[in-house]
């Protein structure tokens, strides 16, 4: 297998008096194809350590590789380029302009990865058949339910073809029959080669991962078969 993410020791330190460890020595390793969940309380570093998946924020020491590459060594243009390219982000508030279609809400995610505007349309509207919403591509946000709004995020989050899913929290705002849909949905992309790191609360949702990393207080203290 291919590696898709190599954190080294990783920690997050927020300045402040005192300061904040929010992450703290992380040693995690992701292959291609994964599906994890990180689960764990609220403040645990959860979302730190995935904004620094992302690479929307840089670790204060040890090493993140991202596909092979050293992303503390990046510039910040590149960074931006690799995160553009590479990784998609789902969150618990949909995020969709309630005044635009739903294909024209998922082709805003490829104009900032700059995709070339004569296919941008095309790979909205695959990216929407692939969620089971080909049918709903000239509705606007408003006309669609909860779960419907989500799966559009995530057709705008698989849109531009990346390698690693980062989900927080994606079924928050859902009920557990639309939930379990949207859990099937998140099989199917694994399936189909995507490699998904998941935040989560909720048992339901871990245990459809096939890998389990807890955190409590910074720290990734163990790993347990879902």
């Amino acid at each position: 297998m291919n590696r898709v993410v190599e954190l080294e020791g990783v920690s997050r330190t927020f300045p402040g008096t005192p300061p904040v460890e929010a992450v703290r020595h992380v040693d995690l390793d992701v292959e291609a194809g994964d599906y994890m969940a990180i689960v764990g309380p609220s403040g645990s570093g959860k979302s730190t350590l995935l904004h620094i998946l992302g690479c929307l924020d840089r670790p204060t020491s040890g090493v993140y590789r991202l596909l092979g590459l050293d992303t503390g060594s990046l510039s910040d243009g590149l960074r931006t380029s690799l995160r553009g390219s590479e990784v998609g982000f789902v969150f618990q508030a949909f995020h969709l302009l309630p005044y635009r279609s739903v294909v024209e809400n998922v082709m805003t995610g490829l104009i900032y990865n700059r995709t070339p505007r004569r296919v941008r349309r095309r790979w909205a509207r695959e990216a929407l058949e692939r969620v089971g919403l080909g049918h709903r591509m000239d509705f606007t946000p408003r006309q669609l339910s909860g779960g419907e709004r989500q799966r559009v995020a995530i057709a705008r989050a698989i849109a531009t073809r990346p390698t690693l899913l980062l989900c927080d929290e994606p079924t928050g705002n859902l009920d557990s029959k639309t939930t379990e849909s949207l859990l099937d949905l998140f099989d199917e992309l694994r399936t189909d080669g995507l490699t998904l790191v998941i935040i989560t609360h909720e048992e339901l949702v871990s245990r459809r991962a096939e890998r389990r990393v807890q955190m409590i207080d910074g720290t990734l203290i163990e790993q347990v078969a879902s």
